[in-house]
């Protein structure tokens, strides 16, 4: 789903249920649990590479947990 715009909001963000899909670590099929993420912005407020950026970066700090600590 995409999470919807209201003024005077310049962004949102969407964090959906925690879902347990398989994936491909060190070369091995693992199941994990997985967030999907989902940014809703204005471009006429935020460029698209500082989304990506945010992310990116949410994501880096969301997957080691011992980030947010420090």
């Amino acid at each position: 789903s995409t999470p919807i715009l209201n003024r005077p909001q310049s962004a949102v963000l969407g964090m959906h249920n925690i879902i347990e899909r398989p994936v491909i670590v060190d070369g091995k099929i693992t199941v994990r649990p997985i967030l999907p993420l989902s940014l809703s912005y204005d471009h006429r407020v935020v460029d698209g590479a500082d989304g990506a950026r945010f992310t990116s970066h949410l994501e880096m700090m969301l997957s080691d947990v011992r980030r947010l600590l420090l």
